[in-house]
């Protein structure tokens, strides 16, 4: 098997074991935790209580979390470094970037047919993260995650998307995506990296347990994607009832091969503070999906191969890179 990267190095896949496929560890903007008082980041104290919640985890028999923190979410990964060398989970990081409508001004100006003419340095960006290592470090980039939400597909998400895609085919690393259920985009999404020349057996298409649309989340599954049943936790958007009710539903019409499960917690969120989510969201946290969660599906009849194809199988089988389509080419202009 083709080994997995994490943050204490390349790992075969069969040992990943239960994984949470869309986490996050820290979640920040060092300009807000300089400038605004109260930011509530303090990384004496954030380091141990990752570690903390994270040998939690581990003793409820999770192995693997995937810290899908990219640029525009604040990502450091030698902070994050610092909790891994302390937790027996393997911790994987990721590559792509999350911005809701534009990126920053930096991008807008550049590559390839903008003001400063050269090349695609967003994918040149996904493409080192992946094979070369993050920000000067080893620790290697094992997904790639791209946005589209209420804006729509914009230029500058769509620029995004193509160079997830580019740096796809040159690395066989999956993708995954936050959209938005509500519009029904993950179809949009799984057209336009169709059209990139993305398999969709190897795209995620994220916060799909958003919905009850079962038909909606039917063609997802039946288009080649996996969805992420991913917010586990998050009450104050859809009750996790519902979610549980929605997830035994797919399980009954044989999609058990199709989903993966997860919380998109964070142990710090300068979006969704610590102090914000003890009171309004105390239950959105990395253990519900152990503690709650699998009690419930197996309760509501799930069975015990189905929960360890959505917690072990599924994610075991999207993160094993895949052959690379072709060598990736800075100055190749677009898909």
């Amino acid at each position: 098997m083709t080994p997995v990267q994490t943050y204490g190095g390349p790992r075969d896949p069969a040992d990943l074991g239960p994984t949470l496929l869309h986490e996050h560890i820290f979640v920040r903007d060092p300009e807000l935790e300089r400038d605004l008082p109260g930011s509530e980041w303090d990384v004496d104290v954030c380091v141990p209580r990752a570690a903390r919640q994270l040998e939690a985890l581990h003793a409820l028999g999770i192995r693997t979390v995937v810290d899908l923190t990219v640029p525009g979410l604040g990502r450091d990964v030698r902070t994050v470094a610092a909790v891994a060398e302390r937790v027996p989970v393997n911790l994987l990081a990721s590559t792509g970037w999350y911005a809701t409508s534009a990126l920053p001004l930096y991008f807008q100006v550049r590559g390839p047919g903008r003001a400063i003419e050269g090349p695609d340095e967003l994918a040149e960006l996904f493409v080192r993260d992946i094979e070369a290592g993050i920000a000067g470090t080893t620790i290697r980039a094992a997904m790639i995650k791209v946005v589209t939400a209420a804006a729509g597909m914009t230029d500058d998400l769509a620029w995004i998307m193509r160079a997830a895609a580019e740096a796809h085919r040159a690395t066989g690393v999956p993708i995954t995506t936050h959209s938005d259920p509500a519009s029904r985009n993950g179809s949009d999404q799984q057209g336009f990296l169709r059209a990139c020349g993305v398999p969709l057996e190897r795209v995620v298409i994220g916060h799909s347990g958003d919905t009850e649309d079962l038909d909606y989340l039917r063609m997802l599954m039946d288009e080649g994607s996996t969805i992420g049943m991913d917010r586990f936790g998050m009450e104050h958007v859809l009750p996790d009832a519902k979610r549980v009710r929605t997830v035994l539903a797919l399980l009954r019409l044989g999609y058990a091969d199709r989903m993966i499960l997860s919380h998109d917690a964070a142990v710090f969120s300068h979006v969704t503070p610590p102090s914000w989510r003890a009171r309004e969201a105390p239950g959105w946290h990395m253990e519900t999906i152990p503690r709650r969660i699998v009690p419930l599906l197996r309760e509501g009849g799930a069975t015990d191969a189905e929960v360890h194809q959505m917690l072990v199988v599924n994610p075991r089988r999207l993160l094993e890179p895949v052959a690379a389509v072709r060598a990736f080419d800075p100055d190749r202009r677009g898909i």
